[in-house]
């Protein structure tokens, strides 16, 4: 083999290779990742964590007050034990159908969403008589929670390529010869009306960009509408303009803010000390061997500065561009024996105008599809989750493996095959992540 100053050409090649690609920073210290300065991302981190009252829009229906509030461990952007509640039911046909849901004593329905709210602005002094609670119709036989996500991290997972996901389905599908197989799921960019992009945040892939999630989650969890989602869920108790996000004196509206700080946060870093024990290395191989990383891929890469993203209205950082990161995730739908059975509501997700939009390469049967099926859980962080797996019912690592069925059955047997010294060690690295 050829040498240059006594290495091995091949190697040189192979460490120009990894150069071009550089890790992704990680950490919990509340610093941006490089695409806005400290201080901006502390002034978009305040968005996050402010409280919302009822004169910022708050409600009429809602979850929560705050973006921390559902997204906060160990610190903003994080995961929580926070979960919400889905319903619907199965019509004539065998079809999910969404619940519609009675509220102020039976004179108004709700409808189009699978989410049922557990908070309401009113009774209140204002409206003493106006009761609007959200309660569970007994139709409602289909029922699931799903906790918040970590959100620590996402810019890099947008800044991913389309054809990164595509890619990964495809090889997924031929190497597990058709038993295992991610679906990568075309879903609308609201800010950029009939475009669409491989989804990848949300339980179901139901958002491609985090501005589209951040507009999704202010009104769906939050009750306040904005400029991409300007329609409340009902005008009962309803007393402050729409759309309630209003551009403040930097011409960002909330959402935008919240979108910016999640783009700029580092990814979840890694327990370095335990992660290099003997134990946790020999498990990260064992992770590999039983076939765990055919979805909890290891590492994914950024694309190029100047990548257009998100139908256009946003192009790659140079501060996100080209970067390793290790989120241990294909972020592809994946039945694995716990599919809640919903299909995701398209007038809750992309708006009330959705329909009267045609959307390039979206697929309502392919959404249909989508009901059993679950986005592979990102580990990184991992170690800081008390309750596993899409519904929280998972309240240990050993517990969230072996509840693993359907596509990942062969890999869950081959799990148990192991010795109890190997799922230990196999454990001890899930505690590293």
């Amino acid at each position: 083999m050829k040498l240059v100053f006594g290495v091995p050409v091949l190697a040189l090649a192979v460490c120009a290779l990894a150069a071009t690609f550089p890790e992704a920073p990680t950490g919990f210290d509340n610093k941006s990742n490089g695409i806005v300065d400290d201080a901006t991302h502390a002034v978009d981190q305040a968005k996050f964590d402010e409280v919302e009252q009822v004169p910022d829009g708050l409600g009429p229906l809602y979850n929560a007050q705050s973006c921390r509030e559902c997204h906060q461990n160990p610190t903003s952007g994080g995961s929580t034990q926070i979960s919400e509640l889905r319903v619907g039911h199965r019509g004539p046909h065998g079809r999910f159908e969404n619940p519609e849901i009675p509220i102020a004593h039976g004179t108004e329905i709700i409808k189009g969403r699978s989410l049922v709210n557990d908070r309401a602005i009113c009774p209140s002094a204002a409206f003493p008589a106006t009761e609007i609670e959200e309660r569970v119709p007994d139709s409602g036989q289909i029922r699931t929670f799903r906790v918040s996500l970590n959100l620590l991290g996402d810019g890099f997972v947008e800044a991913t390529p389309d054809q990164t996901f595509v890619n990964l389905a495809k090889e997924q599908c031929n190497k597990g010869h058709h038993k295992i197989c991610g679906q990568a799921l075309y879903v609308p960019i609201i800010e950029a009306p009939g475009q669409t992009a491989v989804g990848r945040f949300g339980w179901k892939d139901q958002q491609a960009s985090l501005l589209s999630f951040a507009a999704d989650a202010y009104l769906n969890e939050m009750g306040i509408t904005s400029r991409l989602q300007p329609d409340e869920v009902t005008n009962l108790c309803n007393t402050v303009r729409e759309p309630n996000d209003q551009p403040g004196s930097d011409g960002l509206s909330d959402i935008d803010h919240f979108a910016r700080f999640i783009r700029a946060t580092k990814a979840p870093a890694r327990d370095a000390q335990l992660a290099a024990t003997p134990k946790a290395r020999e498990g990260a191989q064992l992770f590999a061997k039983v076939g765990c990383e055919q979805c909890h891929v290891e590492t994914l890469t950024t694309a190029s500065a100047g990548t257009p993203l998100n139908g256009g209205t946003l192009t790659v950082s140079a501060a996100l561009a080209d970067k390793q990161f290790h989120p241990y995730a294909d972020f592809l739908l994946h039945d694995v024996g716990t599919g809640d059975g919903i299909v995701q509501s398209m007038t809750e997700h992309y708006g009330k105008k959705m329909y009267s939009i045609t959307w390039k390469n979206l697929s309502i049967p392919a959404f249909e599809g989508s009901a059993n099926k679950i986005r592979t859980a990102p580990l990184w962080g991992v170690r800081l989750h008390s309750r596993l797996m899409h519904d929280g019912a998972s309240v240990t690592l050993l517990d969230a493996i072996v509840r693993h069925k359907g596509e990942a059955e062969q890999v869950t047997e081959k799990f148990e095959k192991l010795k109890s010294n190997e799922k230990e060690a196999l454990l001890e690295f899930l505690r590293s992540l």
